[in-house]
């Protein structure tokens, strides 16, 4: 976490590592390799921007959304949601538009591409396609999140030829549980795929893609040593996350005290349809804006709506003013737990009067959300 004087801006909030330092360090090492000197400065700017209030004349990352479908139904999931299905274009981003996109993003010095924001991008017939085509234009990290389903060795090859950087895989749980909540997906084969991976990059010389297996808490609360222990060997990082209910409300969760998103300063994201949301934590698109499809990355990023989003933070007014703002996790106060791993004790931020069970999860449409200004 940072701060500014007078504002609370929280870097990276949510996620954390079951790592040991040596371990992490490498990962980071690995993460940056080909780019060493690249790779430490968008670090540091990816920091110094957000909490400095810091404008850039492109955006540090760009979200573009091969998938707006998934293929799975998870439990605690926004997009198995009824109201997320109304409001949400489902669809395949055209190849065209991301071209365009990756055209902008190489002239205007854009680090970083993720080809996923709220489905499954595997499903992206072109996903190969796009891989080479960004790193081709000179993007210095492209990357994914998957459920890992769709993918298998013979598309890890090809990815991995074609040149991306980093995948981030979400596996809940060992065993039962994992295939409770990622149902249909096969746990045994699921972990096979994965040691596959490490394999092939191993055989190949391969650093790139590094791979992070990532997983819900509650899934491995009871186990994490035992998690861990599976992954790994065969990954380069092993995370979690505290649970984040996106059925809840969280309109009136106790909320951190002169809170400013980071977000704002370091990233964009288009949409499969080319809308763009003001954050990456806007799922459902309460605050477009911008139309890709019509105007370029440039004048999105310096556009009112962003303008008018950014004002406002800079009043640490989001969660007061803003629907999506008072909806998100990242104002949410949250208090310290543990869990041990190797001996070592983790610390796991967990959200304050937030779901702490999957379980509690299998009523999509359990509430209706009271609308604020946008």
């Amino acid at each position: 976490m940072s701060k500014q004087k007078h504002s609370y801006v929280p870097i990276n909030k949510g996620q954390f590592s079951l790592e040991p330092t040596e371990r992490l360090e490498r990962f980071e090492r690995s993460r940056g390799f080909g780019v060493k000197d690249a790779y430490k400065e968008n670090r540091r700017l990816w920091t110094e921007y957000a909490v400095n209030q810091i404008i850039s004349e492109y955006p540090l990352h760009v979200d573009i959304e091969l998938a707006s479908v998934c293929n799975l139904k998870c439990p605690m999931c926004y997009t198995i949601s009824a109201e997320f299905k109304q409001k949400i274009n489902a669809k395949l981003m055209e190849y065209e538009l991301f071209t365009k996109l990756v055209d902008e993003c190489a002239v205007g010095g854009v680090y970083s591409i993720r080809l996923s924001f709220r489905g499954e991008s595997f499903l992206h017939k072109s996903i190969v396609d796009c891989v080479r085509y960004a790193k081709q234009k000179g993007i210095k990290e492209v990357s994914t999140l998957t459920n890992g389903l769709r993918l298998d060795e013979d598309m890890f090859r090809q990815i991995m030829d074609a040149g991306i950087d980093w995948i981030t895989i979400s596996f809940d749980g060992l065993g039962a549980t994992y295939e409770q909540i990622r149902n249909p997906a096969k746990y045994e084969r699921a972990v096979e795929k994965i040691a596959n991976y490490a394999k092939i990059k191993h055989e190949t010389g391969n650093v790139k893609p590094v791979i992070k297996v990532q997983s819900i808490l509650p899934a491995i609360e009871k186990n994490p040593q035992e998690f861990y222990d599976v992954f790994a060997p065969i990954t380069d990082l092993v995370s979690a996350n505290p649970l984040i209910d996106f059925m809840q409300s969280k309109r009136d969760m106790p909320k951190i005290e002169n809170f400013s998103c980071p977000q704002l300063y370091q990233r964009l994201v288009v949409g499969a349809d080319g809308l763009c949301m003001m954050c990456a934590n806007d799922e459902e698109g309460r605050i477009i804006v911008g139309d890709a499809n019509t105007q370029s990355i440039y004048d999105i990023w310096h556009g009112e709506e962003m303008t008018r989003v950014r004002e406002i933070h800079k009043r640490c007014a989001g969660a007061s003013e803003l629907a999506a703002c008072a909806e998100c996790y990242l104002p949410i106060k949250t208090y310290e737990s543990e869990v041990a791993v190797g001996g070592r004790k983790v610390i796991a931020e967990k959200y304050e009067s937030g779901t702490q069970t999957v379980v509690e999860l299998n009523t999509p449409d359990k509430f209706k959300r009271q609308d604020l200004n946008v």
